[in-house]
């Protein structure tokens, strides 16, 4: 009998680690802003560390566009650039910085790592400047809905 207490003990607890841990997956470490937008609560080198990848994706997309914009359009240089901003750049992102960011910021910043990827391939396999710009014109339309939905904060 006491072995089957235990045991539904252990069930429960775990139970309620798990939903702890599921709502903190999705939900985050946020709480509003004075602005409107959910500011997310991040130490300050978590914080530096996310801005650092935001800036590379940035210049990701001023590479690709500064080639389309030049007279030689080197393809290869443009296919580096977003490939650089790719999956690849997503891999060796902590863990503990993953779980303080609310699930919308997790889905739309692994969907431009995928679309980085897709773009270099769009560009290797020939897609005409206007293809790509649009691709482009896609991605950081979730660009800017993600700066206008989060901020982040500093604990």
């Amino acid at each position: 009998m006491r072995w089957r207490v235990l045991g539904m003990g252990a069930a429960v607890l775990w139970m309620i680690t798990v939903a702890v841990v599921m709502t903190f997956f999705v939900q985050g470490h946020t709480r509003p802003s004075a602005d409107g937008r959910t500011e997310i609560i991040l130490a300050p080198s978590e914080r530096d560390l996310v801005l650092a990848e935001m800036r590379e994706l940035l210049k990701a997309v001023h590479g690709v566009i500064t080639v389309l914009g030049s007279p030689d359009q080197n393809i290869t240089a443009a296919e580096g650039a977003a490939r650089a901003a790719g999956m690849a750049m997503a891999v060796d992102v902590n863990p503990a910085i993953m779980l303080k960011l609310p699930l919308a910021f997790k889905q739309m910043g692994m969907s431009i790592h995928k679309d980085m990827d897709h773009l270099a391939d769009g560009i290797a396999h020939g897609e005409s400047p206007a293809q790509v710009l649009n691709r482009l014109s896609s991605m950081t339309a979730r660009c800017t809905t993600c700066h206008d939905m989060y901020r982040f904060g500093t604990r």
